[in-house]
């Protein structure tokens, strides 16, 4: 049990380096998290900083999980504790202890659960985004697949673990979207309703998937606005 609870706790710390910060950062971006949907991601620094320096970083948040849950795996802790082991990275990473919990969305080291877990789903995920990366908004069809994958495990004769995991992820992706690193809600009414459903379904405040992304500083509006 304390050999669980260490990884598990071994695991968040690991999930909350703030690659994305970090890269940014050493390419001379000062705050990715004014840039864009202010999400700290591999998808932000793709879009704002590099894209190979994007993808170096989602191949790092992948092993975050990966390498937890691996070890978890290789020490015969079960498949339930591997589960936990890369949620925590993913909490980690949605919600990093060391940038006050300003993170990511934790998709990047969900998939390295999965390579654990479940290999047939990281390829069923990646579909998905690429689908949305190419009909030009991914947020939508990343629920798609979270939504399916327990059907494909189910199907493909998964490790019964897939589908409380990927409910579990579920969960902390639609907390995450609304919570939003918490920006704040237009005031109640049907505004607030509006930025309450896009949120939640598209991971944004406003109808326009390309002006979210491609904010900088400047576009935000001041403090306590």
């Amino acid at each position: 049990m304390l050999e669980s609870i260490l990884l598990i706790v071994a695991s968040y710390l690991m999930g909350s380096i703030p690659t994305a910060y970090l890269a940014a950062r050493q390419r001379g971006k000062s705050d990715i998290r004014h840039y864009g949907s202010g999400t700290v991601s591999g998808s932000m620094v793709y879009e704002h900083v590099a894209r190979w320096v994007g993808v170096l970083v989602g191949l790092f948040d992948i092993a975050k999980a990966a390498v937890p849950a691996w070890l978890a795996l290789r020490l015969g802790l079960g498949l339930p504790t591997v589960a936990a082991v890369g949620l925590a990275a993913v909490a980690g990473h949605n919600w990093p202890l060391y940038l006050r919990f300003h993170g990511g969305r934790g998709l990047s080291p969900f998939l390295g659960l999965l390579l654990v877990i479940f290999p047939w789903g990281f390829p069923w995920i990646v579909g998905f985004l690429f689908v949305g990366w190419r009909l030009g908004d991914s947020a939508p069809w990343a629920l798609a697949g979270l939504v399916t994958l327990p059907l494909l495990s189910a199907l493909a004769g998964g490790p019964s673990v897939v589908a409380p995991a990927t409910g579990a992820m579920l969960l902390l992706t639609l907390v995450k979207r609304l919570e939003a690193n918490r920006r704040p809600l237009p005031p109640p009414g049907p505004e607030r309703r509006r930025a309450i459903a896009r949120r939640l379904l598209l991971d944004r405040d406003i109808a326009s998937h390309p002006d979210w992304i491609r904010r900088a500083p400047e576009d935000r509006p001041p403090a306590g606005a």
